[in-house]
């Protein structure tokens, strides 16, 4: 998969995985530094489906703080194995507390010139060669879940209960929860009284966090549609009905789909991603294929935009006159939607509480729903059966963020060839907030 060298002087990946608990273990010494961590994780991003190693480090430094670990958990829908880690640490009688970290990268060539930048590339599912970065921090993310792991071992005075931290694979492709759950993550392991949950932000300097109470990020479908026609020579159009010219039409009427279907107050997107169509300048295609997101915050404006696309597909295909065995085929990709993310009020209220213990109330900050999507919703269950609770952590420099914003832009951010957070305040932050929610939930 990796297919880069280690960068002069940083400690490999795989040699962490492999080495550096077990020497901890085996001869008293301290713990591999989270900040060492972080840049070797950094350095050799893997893509979703393939966190061979970075899954490996954070197993077996949950296995050196105590925890009871399982790996290679998760089983996606074309039957592959995933890898998911949990470990588990009993503390006494209590409630159980579920804490999320994901572990993924993306498909990105770096551009930070970080001295531990990223400089792998690596073939995807679909044997495209590409670049991979730790663009959206789930370095971070997995860091963190080390680092709290740490201190709740050493801790457990404060608290009482049971433990599960969870790192999951493919959030990028928002089906590495959907793999835990469907390898049977709750009646192996027990079902959660709660879940919690972090993610990094360019949206604050580090130090800060943000928390929104109820909707918080909009669910996401994905929708792969195809327009089919017959095809002709370009020299004949009137021998054909050209898929070409219907798909330009079909996406123009997808753009009413926000405007004149959905509720104004109820937010939705449509997003026509990808076009893939024809093989020749002279030749009328048969078919065009779209792949589309959309995005909403209720099932009522999902299911608006679902029947908006299939009926404007329908639509397209009666006035070209087409046959019904040409009919256009829209079809909902299960493994790659993932619910809104809905943060429980009364598990948000007493987050809120534990995270201005940590931080300060000056250093907590009341967030708005944002359309990006997660798939830590999915530990919650359908209907919100188990309550979940995911904030912001703020990422960046400070004195880099402060000049920014006198300068009226923002830092460059998730999915950025130039996202950067600042490592060390952020973990530091990270790992005592996150802490602190883990105690206060666990009383």
């Amino acid at each position: 998969m990796l297919k880069s060298l280690c960068p002069a002087g940083l400690v490999g990946l795989a040699s962490l995985a492999l080495a550096a608990p077990a020497l901890a273990a085996a001869e008293g010494q301290a713990p591999v530094p989270l900040i060492a961590i972080y840049k070797a994780i950094h350095a050799h991003p893997e893509l979703s489906h393939f966190e061979e190693q970075t899954s490996a480090v954070l197993a077996g430094e949950l296995r050196a703080a105590g925890y009871a670990v399982t790996d290679h958990i998760g089983v996606y829908s074309d039957g592959s194995r995933a890898f998911g880690v949990v470990g588990i640490l009993k503390n006494g009688p209590g409630p159980t507390l579920l804490i999320r970290a994901d572990m993924d990268a993306l498909p990105i060539v770096e551009e930070t010139g970080l001295p531990y930048a990223s400089h792998l590339t690596a073939k995807t599912r679909s044997g495209q060669e590409v670049g991979v970065m730790h663009a959206c921090g789930h370095d971070v993310h997995t860091t963190v879940l080390i680092g709290v792991a740490r201190a709740l071992a050493a801790g457990r005075s404060r608290w009482h209960g049971t433990l599960m931290l969870v790192g999951q694979p493919s959030e990028e492709t928002v089906d590495g929860a959907r793999a835990m759950l469907a390898d049977h993550l709750y009646e192996r392991f027990g079902r959660p009284d709660m879940v919690v949950g972090l993610h990094d932000s360019n949206a604050w300097p580090a130090g800060k966090v943000g928390l929104a109470i109820g909707p918080a990020q909009a669910g996401v479908t994905s929708v792969d549609v195809t327009i089919r026609g017959i095809g002709s020579h370009g020299a004949a159009p009137q021998m054909g009905k050209d898929p070409v010219v219907l798909s330009a039409l079909f996406i123009t009427q997808l753009q009413t789909i926000v405007s004149r279907e959905e509720d104004p107050q109820d937010p939705a997107i449509v997003t026509v991603g990808s076009i893939h169509g024809g093989t020749k300048r002279n030749i009328i295609p048969d078919q065009v294929r779209l792949e589309l997101t959309t995005r909403a915050f209720s099932d009522h404006g999902r299911q608006v935009i679902l029947d908006g696309i299939r009926q404007m597909a329908q639509g397209v295909a009666i006035s070209a006159g087409l046959p019904p065995d040409r009919a256009p085929i829209v079809t909902v990709v299960d493994a790659e939607s993932a619910p809104p993310l809905y943060n429980d009020p009364v598990l948000s209220a007493r987050v809120r509480a534990a995270l201005i213990g940590a931080l300060g109330q000056g250093n907590v900050i009341d967030a708005k729903p944002v359309t990006p999507s997660e798939d830590v919703g999915n530990f919650g269950l359908d209907g919100h059966q188990i309550p979940v609770t995911y904030y912001w952590l703020g990422a960046m420099n400070p004195e880099k963020f402060q000049a920014a914003a006198s300068a009226g832009r923002q830092l460059p951010g998730p999915h950025n060839s130039r996202f950067e957070p600042d490592p060390e305040p952020t973990l530091a932050a990270g790992v005592r907030s996150m802490t602190a929610v883990a105690e206060t939930l666990l009383q």
